[in-house]
Protein backbone atom coordinates (compact mmCIF):
# COMPACT_ATOMS: atom_id res chain seq x y z
CA UNK A 1 0.00 0.00 0.00
CA UNK A 2 1.33 3.39 -1.20
CA UNK A 3 0.04 6.38 0.93
CA UNK A 4 0.66 9.98 1.27
CA UNK A 5 -1.00 13.17 2.93
CA UNK A 6 -1.64 16.63 1.48
CA UNK A 7 -3.01 19.68 2.75
CA UNK A 8 -3.76 23.10 1.10
CA UNK A 9 -5.46 25.92 3.14
CA UNK A 10 -6.49 29.28 0.85
CA UNK A 11 -8.94 31.62 2.20
CA UNK A 12 -11.63 29.67 0.07
CA UNK A 13 -11.08 26.51 1.43
CA UNK A 14 -9.17 24.06 3.79
CA UNK A 15 -8.06 20.39 2.82
CA UNK A 16 -6.73 18.12 4.36
CA UNK A 17 -6.98 14.62 2.26
CA UNK A 18 -5.13 10.97 3.18
CA UNK A 19 -4.59 8.78 -0.83
CA UNK A 20 -3.64 4.99 -0.61
CA UNK A 21 -3.67 2.94 -3.21
CA UNK A 22 -4.17 -0.34 -1.75
CA UNK A 23 -3.11 -3.39 -3.08
CA UNK A 24 -5.70 -6.04 -4.98
CA UNK A 25 -7.16 -7.06 -2.05
CA UNK A 26 -8.50 -4.39 0.19
CA UNK A 27 -11.69 -2.82 -0.36
CA UNK A 28 -11.52 0.81 -1.85
CA UNK A 29 -13.46 3.28 0.04
CA UNK A 30 -14.13 7.21 0.83
CA UNK A 31 -14.40 8.81 4.16
CA UNK A 32 -15.47 12.16 4.57
CA UNK A 33 -17.48 14.79 2.55
CA UNK A 34 -16.58 18.01 0.39
CA UNK A 35 -20.10 19.35 1.63
CA UNK A 36 -21.68 18.27 -2.00
CA UNK A 37 -23.40 15.23 -1.83
CA UNK A 38 -23.38 14.22 -5.73
CA UNK A 39 -19.66 14.19 -5.76
CA UNK A 40 -19.02 12.35 -2.73
CA UNK A 41 -20.93 9.59 -4.45
CA UNK A 42 -18.48 10.20 -7.40
CA UNK A 43 -15.61 10.14 -5.15
CA UNK A 44 -16.84 6.63 -3.26
CA UNK A 45 -17.39 4.91 -6.79
CA UNK A 46 -13.74 6.19 -7.47
CA UNK A 47 -12.43 4.57 -4.74
CA UNK A 48 -14.54 1.65 -5.09
CA UNK A 49 -13.56 1.20 -8.41
CA UNK A 50 -10.03 1.96 -8.68
CA UNK A 51 -9.11 0.49 -5.27
CA UNK A 52 -8.28 3.59 -3.59
CA UNK A 53 -8.81 4.92 0.14
CA UNK A 54 -9.47 8.69 0.66
CA UNK A 55 -9.75 10.44 3.65
CA UNK A 56 -11.02 13.65 2.90
CA UNK A 57 -11.39 16.93 5.92
CA UNK A 58 -12.35 20.00 4.24
CA UNK A 59 -14.44 22.83 4.52
CA UNK A 60 -15.23 25.17 1.13
CA UNK A 61 -17.30 28.18 0.45
CA UNK A 62 -20.19 26.77 -0.78
CA UNK A 63 -22.27 29.31 0.13
CA UNK A 64 -21.04 30.58 -3.45
CA UNK A 65 -20.91 27.90 -5.17
CA UNK A 66 -19.24 24.30 -5.58
CA UNK A 67 -16.70 25.89 -7.97
CA UNK A 68 -13.28 26.91 -5.33
CA UNK A 69 -14.03 23.65 -3.68
CA UNK A 70 -14.03 21.05 -6.30
CA UNK A 71 -11.38 22.85 -8.24
CA UNK A 72 -9.27 22.98 -5.22
CA UNK A 73 -9.71 19.28 -4.49
CA UNK A 74 -8.83 17.87 -7.62
CA UNK A 75 -5.74 20.16 -6.81
CA UNK A 76 -4.98 18.08 -3.94
CA UNK A 77 -6.18 15.03 -5.45
CA UNK A 78 -3.53 15.14 -8.13
CA UNK A 79 -0.83 16.60 -6.00
CA UNK A 80 -1.32 13.29 -3.47
CA UNK A 81 -1.30 11.04 -6.46
CA UNK A 82 2.27 12.64 -8.03
CA UNK A 83 3.83 12.08 -4.52
CA UNK A 84 2.69 8.14 -4.89
CA UNK A 85 3.96 8.27 -8.69
CA UNK A 86 6.76 9.85 -9.06
CA UNK A 87 8.90 7.72 -6.51
CA UNK A 88 11.16 5.66 -9.24
CA UNK A 89 9.21 3.08 -9.26
CA UNK A 90 8.27 1.28 -12.67
CA UNK A 91 4.66 1.13 -12.87
CA UNK A 92 2.43 0.09 -16.15
CA UNK A 93 1.90 3.88 -16.85
CA UNK A 94 -1.01 3.55 -19.51
CA UNK A 95 -4.50 3.31 -18.72
CA UNK A 96 -7.79 2.60 -20.52
CA UNK A 97 -11.34 1.87 -19.74
CA UNK A 98 -14.53 2.12 -21.21
CA UNK A 99 -17.66 1.87 -18.50
CA UNK A 100 -20.98 1.75 -19.22
CA UNK A 101 -23.74 2.47 -17.00
CA UNK A 102 -27.46 1.56 -18.60
CA UNK A 103 -27.80 3.81 -21.46
CA UNK A 104 -24.59 5.67 -20.67
CA UNK A 105 -21.33 4.67 -21.88
CA UNK A 106 -17.86 6.75 -21.10
CA UNK A 107 -13.92 6.10 -22.01
CA UNK A 108 -11.07 7.03 -20.24
CA UNK A 109 -7.22 6.61 -21.08
CA UNK A 110 -4.69 8.34 -19.93
CA UNK A 111 -0.73 8.49 -19.15
CA UNK A 112 1.65 9.08 -16.22
CA UNK A 113 3.65 10.54 -18.20
CA UNK A 114 4.65 14.10 -16.43
CA UNK A 115 3.04 16.10 -19.42
CA UNK A 116 0.03 17.54 -17.91
CA UNK A 117 -3.06 18.00 -20.18
CA UNK A 118 -6.75 17.58 -20.45
CA UNK A 119 -8.94 16.78 -23.19
CA UNK A 120 -12.55 16.27 -22.04
CA UNK A 121 -15.59 15.51 -24.24
CA UNK A 122 -18.92 15.67 -21.99
CA UNK A 123 -21.81 17.43 -22.02
CA UNK A 124 -25.00 17.21 -20.07
CA UNK A 125 -28.52 18.12 -20.65
CA UNK A 126 -29.35 19.84 -16.81
CA UNK A 127 -26.97 22.61 -15.13
CA UNK A 128 -27.12 20.47 -12.01
CA UNK A 129 -26.95 17.13 -10.67
CA UNK A 130 -28.31 17.67 -6.97
CA UNK A 131 -26.40 20.63 -5.64
CA UNK A 132 -23.41 19.91 -8.25
CA UNK A 133 -23.01 22.06 -11.21
CA UNK A 134 -22.40 19.85 -14.20
CA UNK A 135 -19.57 22.21 -15.59
CA UNK A 136 -17.73 21.34 -12.25
CA UNK A 137 -16.57 18.04 -13.39
CA UNK A 138 -14.22 19.75 -16.39
CA UNK A 139 -12.60 21.91 -13.73
CA UNK A 140 -12.25 19.10 -11.59
CA UNK A 141 -10.27 17.04 -14.04
CA UNK A 142 -8.39 19.81 -15.59
CA UNK A 143 -6.68 20.29 -11.74
CA UNK A 144 -6.08 16.65 -11.41
CA UNK A 145 -4.29 16.83 -14.75
CA UNK A 146 -2.08 19.80 -14.13
CA UNK A 147 -1.03 18.75 -10.62
CA UNK A 148 -1.00 14.92 -10.88
CA UNK A 149 1.38 15.72 -14.01
CA UNK A 150 -1.22 13.39 -16.08
CA UNK A 151 -2.43 13.00 -20.02
CA UNK A 152 -6.00 12.59 -19.54
CA UNK A 153 -8.69 11.57 -22.41
CA UNK A 154 -11.94 11.69 -20.89
CA UNK A 155 -15.27 11.35 -23.11
CA UNK A 156 -18.67 10.33 -22.49
CA UNK A 157 -19.34 9.01 -25.26
CA UNK A 158 -22.92 8.88 -25.21
CA UNK A 159 -26.33 8.63 -22.70
CA UNK A 160 -29.52 10.36 -21.86
CA UNK A 161 -29.60 10.24 -18.01
CA UNK A 162 -26.96 13.11 -16.41
CA UNK A 163 -26.46 10.91 -13.54
CA UNK A 164 -25.36 7.85 -15.49
CA UNK A 165 -23.22 9.75 -17.33
CA UNK A 166 -21.26 11.48 -14.71
CA UNK A 167 -20.82 7.95 -12.89
CA UNK A 168 -20.02 6.26 -15.92
CA UNK A 169 -17.15 8.80 -16.60
CA UNK A 170 -15.88 8.42 -13.06
CA UNK A 171 -15.40 4.71 -12.95
CA UNK A 172 -13.61 4.31 -16.38
CA UNK A 173 -11.39 7.10 -14.44
CA UNK A 174 -10.94 5.09 -11.88
CA UNK A 175 -10.63 2.01 -13.60
CA UNK A 176 -7.69 3.64 -16.30
CA UNK A 177 -6.26 5.49 -13.02
CA UNK A 178 -5.74 2.23 -11.15
CA UNK A 179 -4.20 0.16 -14.42
CA UNK A 180 -1.48 2.91 -14.92
CA UNK A 181 -0.93 3.13 -11.11
CA UNK A 182 0.00 -0.38 -10.72
CA UNK A 183 3.36 -1.70 -10.51
CA UNK A 184 5.71 -3.71 -13.37
CA UNK A 185 8.78 -5.45 -12.72
CA UNK A 186 12.19 -3.96 -14.08
CA UNK A 187 12.53 -0.38 -15.04
CA UNK A 188 10.44 2.57 -16.00
CA UNK A 189 8.64 2.65 -18.81
CA UNK A 190 9.93 5.49 -20.77
CA UNK A 191 13.07 5.69 -23.27
CA UNK A 192 13.93 8.87 -21.54
CA UNK A 193 14.68 6.31 -18.46
CA UNK A 194 12.46 8.37 -16.02
CA UNK A 195 8.56 10.11 -16.50
CA UNK A 196 8.70 14.06 -16.92
CA UNK A 197 7.21 16.29 -14.02
CA UNK A 198 6.22 19.77 -15.02
CA UNK A 199 8.97 22.61 -13.77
Amino acid sequence: MRTTTVERTTKETQIRLTLSILTPEEPGCFRGTTGVGFFDHMLDAICVHGKFAIDLDMKGDLEVDTHHSLEDLGIVLGKAFSALTRDGTALTRFGTAFIPMDEALSRCVLDLSGRPYLVYEASFSSPCIGAMETCMFREFFYAFAIHAAVTLHLSVLYGENDHHKAESMCKAFAYALRQACTPVPGAVLSTKGWLLTKV
